[in-house]
C-alpha cells in the first residue's frame, strides 16, 4: 500500500511539474505580426497617411535601421521623393520604376535591386541589401500597408501623394482581408531557416552576414548560456549589450516555441570556432 501511495504521489507531482512548465514557457503564437484593423472603404487620404506613419514607426520596424545612426539612409531626415528620383537616375540602378512611388515600392519588395553605396551587406560590394523583404516575415506587410507607408513618406515632406487610395473594389477588399486575417507563414524547419525567417542577419553578424547593428552572434555560445540566449530573444530589451541601442523588435507575437528553440539551440552552438 505504501508503495502504491508513493507511486501515485510521484506521478501526481510529475504531472504538476509538466503542467507548470507549460505556463513558464513563452506563449508565442504562430501567426503573422499583430495587424491594424483597417476598414478600406472608410479610408480617407489623411487616415491612409496616418496609417502609414503608424506602420513606419511600428509594425514595419523601418526606424530600426532608417535612422540617424548611419545604418541605412535616414528616411526621416531625407526628402524621400527627391532622393528616390535621384536614385532612379543613378547609373547602377537596374530597376523598372519611373517615379518615386514605384521606386519605394520596388525597394521594399526587392531591396537588393538597388543598394545605396555604403549600405550593402559587408563583403557584397553593395550588391546585396541587408533589408528584409517587406511582405515577408518578420514585418509581413500587406499591399495596402506598403501603399500606406509610401503615402506617408511622400506626404511628410509636403510632396503630393501619388499612391492610389484603396477603393471599395473586390481587389482592395481582398487586400483588407489580408490585413485582418493574414495567412500563417510556414514554420522554419531548422536553425538557419529560423534565423533567415526572422531576419536576424539584418542586424547581427551571423551565418554569412557581417551586420554590426546588434552584437555579433557568431560566438554567442561562448558568451551566454542557453537560458540567457533564450531570454535575450524573448525579452530583447531587458538586458542591453554595452554599446548598442535597445532597438531589437519584440518577436513574442510572431514566433512559435519550436522556432524559438531552433534559434536558441543554433546560437548556443555558435562559439566562433566553426570553420
Amino acid at each position: 500500500m505504501n508503495v502504491l501511495i508513493k507511486t501515485l504521489g510521484f506521478s501526481l507531482a510529475l504531472m504538476l511539474t509538466f503542467t507548470s512548465v507549460t505556463y513558464v514557457l513563452p506563449q508565442m503564437k504562430g501567426e503573422a505580426p499583430s495587424d491594424t484593423d483597417v476598414d478600406v472603404a472608410a479610408l480617407t487620404m489623411d487616415s491612409f497617411i496616418s496609417l502609414g506613419e503608424d506602420l513606419f514607426l511600428g509594425k514595419g520596424a523601418c526606424t530600426l535601421c532608417h535612422n540617424n545612426l548611419g545604418r541605412a539612409p535616414d528616411l526621416v531626415a531625407l526628402n524621400v521623393v527627391n532622393t528616390s528620383l535621384e536614385r532612379i537616375e543613378d547609373p547602377l540602378y537596374q530597376g523598372e520604376a519611373v517615379d518615386a512611388a514605384g521606386y519605394l515600392r520596388e525597394s521594399m519588395l526587392d531591396p537588393s535591386i538597388f543598394v545605396v553605396r555604403g549600405f550593402g551587406k559587408k563583403g557584397s560590394n553593395d550588391t546585396e541589401s541587408p533589408m528584409p523583404v517587406a511582405n515577408q516575415p518578420p514585418s509581413q506587410l500587406s499591399d495596402v500597408e506598403i501603399g500606406a507607408i509610401i503615402a506617408f513618406l511622400q506626404a511628410k515632406d509636403g510632396n503630393p501623394v501619388t499612391v492610389t487610395l484603396p477603393a471599395q473594389t473586390s481587389a482592395s477588399l481582398a487586400a483588407a482581408d489580408e490585413i485582418n486575417e493574414p495567412a500563417k507563414p510556414m514554420l522554419a524547419q531548422n536553425g538557419k531557416e529560423a534565423i533567415a525567417k526572422y531576419a536576424c542577419a539584418a542586424c547581427h553578424a551571423v551565418l554569412d552576414s557581417q551586420a554590426a547593428i546588434g552584437p555579433s552572434l557568431n560566438d554567442v555560445g561562448k558568451r551566454l548560456t542557453i537560458d540567457q540566449i533564450r531570454d535575450s530573444v524573448i525579452a530583447p530589451n531587458a538586458v542591453i549589450a554595452e554599446g548598442y541601442a535597445p532597438v531589437m523588435p519584440d518577436l513574442s507575437e510572431t514566433m512559435v516555441v519550436k522556432e524559438l528553440e531552433l534559434i536558441v539551440r543554433f546560437l548556443a552552438e555558435q562559439t566562433g570556432d566553426q570553420p
